[in-house]
């Protein structure tokens, strides 16, 4: 099953986090996301928040899994961090679904179809690698990302690919992803199977045959 696009939630969510967001400056990243994660018809939408982070996107998040029925998570490493979030939250009348812990060891029990991370964290890559995707595939966005270093490029050795990303030079920088449908898991065990070309001569006839394996 593959990721469906549709416009008009997309539309929908996009408005209503402009005006939940009304109130902060630079929240152009939170309604470009919250418009992704809506259109795209997320259930399971998870992101990662430490004290004295941005919670405009945050807003957006919450915003578009209203419109899609789904569930909103934010993965926050401590108590103290939890408490300014859900405070935060609250504030801009949004309620918060929260978990405490390290977020590489917090995905591991759910299937993500829209996670939000930040390039600035040091454990990204890793979570990145602990998570499991939806069947229909799964929407990566890193916001504060740098140009030169690509969501694409921490795939290598993964039993997922990524089918598209671009990098849109929105806030500080957001790389998105698309995971493709199909394969299950993402352990940085698991071995990309690539195909190989078989060169067969037939020894009585000498005709030549390439076989793609």
């Amino acid at each position: 099953m593959k990721l469906v696009w549709s416009p008009e939630i997309a539309a929908k969510a996009f408005m209503d986090t402009v005006k939940s967001c009304e109130l902060f400056e630079g929240s152009s990243v939170a309604e470009l996301i919250s418009a992704m994660a809506a259109g795209w018809n997320a259930k399971l939408i998870v992101e990662t928040w430490s004290r004295g982070g941005v919670t405009t996107t945050s807003i957006g998040l919450a915003v578009a899994s209203t419109h899609t029925c789904g569930r909103h998570v934010c993965i926050v490493p401590d108590q103290d961090s939890k408490n300014e979030y859900v405070a935060a939250m609250q504030k801009a009348g949004m309620k918060a679904e929260v978990i405490i812990g390290e977020p590489e060891e917090s995905v591991k029990g759910m299937m993500i179809d829209f996670l939000v991370l930040d390039s600035r964290k040091n454990n990204y890559s890793r979570i990145i690698k602990e998570a499991k995707f939806g069947q229909r595939g799964a929407v990566l966005v890193c916001k504060n990302a740098m140009s030169d270093l690509r969501l694409r490029n921490l795939f290598d050795g993964l039993s997922r690919r990524i089918v598209r990303s671009v990098f849109l030079p929105v806030g500080k920088g957001l790389d998105i992803a698309h995971v493709a449908a199909g394969e299950n898991g993402s352990g940085s065990d698991n071995k990309v199977k690539k195909s190989r070309w078989i060169r067969r001569v037939d020894r009585r006839t000498g005709e030549e045959f390439v076989i793609r394996k």
